[in-house]
């Protein structure tokens, strides 16, 4: 007997101060949230990410900015030629930080600064350039403590995310360069990284990794599934599910822990037919989609706005005036909920970790944190 299980659990506000929530909807046999993580090993490289790896140009800007280059004050876009021109303004004519970013490099190094010891938990692959902000990158995943393998090539120069922050909001625009170079047969194929892959008990890809190497995606998604492990995929942004459905699409039966935002989920929902805007219903329907692995049932987590709740915990209230930016604030829930479901954490603690520490990532610029974190 199986029965469907829909939770909607209360986070904090990534945007003005307002309550979210989030839908967890599974079909789960009896006793199955108690025994989610019950076989995995906590140990170096138990948590495997393969994504973008892009250097983040962080700036405060104004609306003329958003004006001139199109852009929404809150969204996620590849960069075309009329963006080529931003990155060089940013630096020129506004005050910068940079950072070491990318979706699933975020989320790896938040869940390793959750977990703190041992170091290496987490290990990433990803491609970039041989050239100074390389060299950065490679410099601050040493910091991060995660076992960072990047494929580096001389074609195209590391990639660079611009991000443009007005008030609350984030307007990202992403230049993949290098990172769009990623080659299964030159990098994941290697013995020595495919016994990396073969190490770890939970993976995670962002949903972005879709229009770079969908063959990579695919082997690393089947090792899971073949293997029962735990695969994970985030929506990652609506056009992931607009222009590239066909092969999110084809990942889709391999994915046991799909994440995504109330945006992302209504225009999956579209594209799909599901013939609904109620969340809960969407978080139902994504987890009734096909699935290889019949031996764990898929589990939907998707954030959304309302203060709705059915089964509650403990939520972390913070001022808006405390907020500084929310770039990174959902590679950041990501990663709190991975750092926990590695560890064998059940569902609950996943979840509380995930707002957590997408409750301290908003008071900070960028996908940054203090040395430690104060989570029990």
């Amino acid at each position: 007997m199986q029965y469907t299980v829909v939770l909607m659990l209360p986070v904090n506000s990534y945007k003005n101060g307002t309550m979210l929530s989030v839908v967890i909807a599974a079909m789960l046999k009896p006793g199955y949230l108690r025994g989610f993580c019950c076989f995995l090993s906590f140990s170096p490289n138990s948590l495997f990410g393969m994504g973008n790896p892009l250097l983040d140009i962080i700036a405060v800007v104004d609306k003329d900015l958003l004006d001139k280059y199109t852009l929404k004050a809150n969204d996620v876009i590849l960069a075309e030629d009329k963006h080529k021109a931003l990155f060089d303004e940013l630096v020129k004519k506004f005050k910068v930080e940079y950072h070491a970013g990318g979706a699933t490099q975020n989320s790896i190094k938040v869940a390793q600064w959750m977990i703190q010891e041992p170091h290496n938990v987490g290990t990433f692959f990803g491609c970039i350039g041989k050239d100074k902000f390389g060299e950065i990158l490679k410099q601050k995943a040493e910091e991060a403590h995660i076992d960072a393998h990047y494929y580096e090539q001389d074609e195209e120069p590391t990639g660079t995310c611009a991000a443009c922050i007005t008030g609350d909001n984030r307007s990202l625009v992403a230049n993949l360069a290098a990172a769009n170079c990623y080659k299964k047969d030159k990098h994941l194929d290697l013995e020595e990284n495919w016994k990396l892959v073969e190490k770890a008990k939970v993976y995670y890809i962002a949903g972005f990794f879709l229009t770079v190497s969908l063959e990579s995606i695919l082997k690393v998604a089947k090792h899971a599934s073949e293997n029962n492990k735990l695969f994970c995929l985030n929506l990652s942004a609506p056009f992931i599910s607009q222009f590239f459905k066909d092969n999110l699409m084809q990942v889709m039966p391999y994915v046991d822990v799909l994440f995504g935002n109330e945006t992302e989920a209504a225009t999956f929902a579209k594209e799909q037919d599901f013939e609904t805007k109620d969340i809960k219903e969407i978080a139902k329907k994504a987890q009734a989609l096909p699935k290889v692995n019949t031996k764990r049932q898929r589990i939907v987590v998707l954030t959304q706005g309302k203060e709705e709740t059915i089964d509650t915990f403990p939520v972390l209230k913070i001022d808006p005036k405390d907020i500084v930016d929310t770039n990174g604030a959902g590679d950041a829930f990501v990663g709190g909920f991975l750092s926990e479901l590695v560890q064998e954490k059940p569902l609950d603690q996943c979840v509380k970790a995930a707002h957590y520490s997408a409750n301290v990532i908003i008071r900070r610029v960028g996908c940054t944190f203090p040395e430690k974190p104060d989570f029990n």
